[in-house]
């Protein structure tokens, strides 16, 4: 598998503008700048590239945690997850993990053993080189 995504980037780091777009479409011509990466903090003029580190994590998260628990012979109905991704000092330092999971069946124990799993072995948490934790939680 492969996928593209391109970034279009015009002017300087500080007063410049830049596009990303995806070869599936699920996001073209979405901006992204300066502004949007160090001084929006609503989040409503563009994303950045830590955003989308953020949601390519826990994207992959819960696909994987999903596959673990069918493994396992679990039936998910929700897997929640939110990512809290830290940036300090020009660097991607942690992603917090906090998952809220619909699994009928299952004990808590089971339940946070299956989502660790995931964690460490879903295919973006292998790529990222800062510390990911986990908070498994069910509903």
């Amino acid at each position: 598998m492969k996928r593209i995504v391109n970034a279009t980037w015009e002017g300087d780091g500080m007063d410049g503008i830049g596009v990303l777009s995806s070869q599936s479409g699920a996001f073209n011509n979405m901006p992204y700048s300066f502004k949007t990466r160090f001084k929006n903090d609503d989040g409503k003029l563009g994303t950045n590239p830590e955003e989308l580190i953020a949601a390519a994590l826990v994207g992959c998260f819960n696909m994987k945690l999903s596959f673990v628990l069918n493994e396992a012979n679990f039936n998910p109905d929700e897997l929640n997850t939110e990512a809290i991704l830290s940036f300090e000092d020009g660097k991607v330092i942690s992603i917090d993990l906090d998952l809220k999971g619909k699994v009928p069946k299952i004990s808590k124990d089971k339940f946070v053993e299956l989502a660790n799993d995931a964690k460490n072995n879903c295919p973006i948490s292998g790529a990222l080189n800062c510390k990911i934790s986990l908070d498994a939680n069910l509903l």
